[in-house]
């Protein structure tokens, strides 16, 4: 697994289970030890030592319920509650189209749009890197910064904020390493170089 799909994985991991999961709990005592900062591949020290310092399993539990799962919770994960007349229907295809093997429901929630971009590095097509530019731009980025701002703001520990800024920074800088990538592969293919 490479830089891009690790954080993209890692990200969308803690944003689509709760913190209690079985899945999850092995990565938060990596966060609350210390030891995913050393492996990160961003310039991100002091939002990970905030992290780290934020993992309380029982209260990041609770406020993951309150954010994402309680009826009405604070902030909806789903790209359709942010772009207008947009249904999910939209990623479901554009990710079949690339040979994603898909599970019934709605596939537009912002942690399952990360784990499809890291699902879209590991696989490694022809097309990948557009395939990934794609993924942000059309569907993550235009209602990401909505998203995260509400993550910020209704968040009660200091845990989801400090996520929030994380994936923020992060966003930014996995799209310009893909658009750097688009650009070299650009340069490549052109007959003039």
């Amino acid at each position: 697994m490479n830089e891009f799909s690790l954080v993209c994985r890692l990200l969308g991991t803690l944003f689509n289970r709760a913190p209690d999961d079985t899945v999850v709990t092995p990565l938060l005592t990596m966060i609350e030890q210390g030891k995913l900062k050393p492996n990160w591949p961003l310039n991100q020290d002091a939002l990970l030592e905030r992290m780290q310092q934020g993992v309380d399993i029982k209260a990041i539990t609770a406020d993951y319920h309150a954010l994402f799962i309680e009826q009405g919770g604070a902030v909806s994960p789903w790209r359709s509650s942010y772009v207008e007349n947009e249904t999910e229907d939209a990623v479901r295809v554009f990710l079949q189209q690339r040979g994603m093997p898909l599970k019934e429901g709605a596939v537009d929630h912002f942690g399952a749009l990360l784990l499809a971009a890291s699902w879209l590095e590991d696989q490694a097509g022809e097309d990948e890197n557009a395939a990934q530019l794609a993924l942000f731009d059309e569907f993550l980025l235009p209602w990401s910064d909505r998203f995260l701002g509400k993550v910020e703001s209704h968040a009660t520990t200091a845990f989801y904020r400090t996520l929030a800024l994380l994936t923020r920074e992060a966003l930014e800088a996995l799209r310009e390493d893909l658009v750097e990538e688009e650009d070299g592969e650009d340069v490549q293919e052109s007959p003039d170089a």
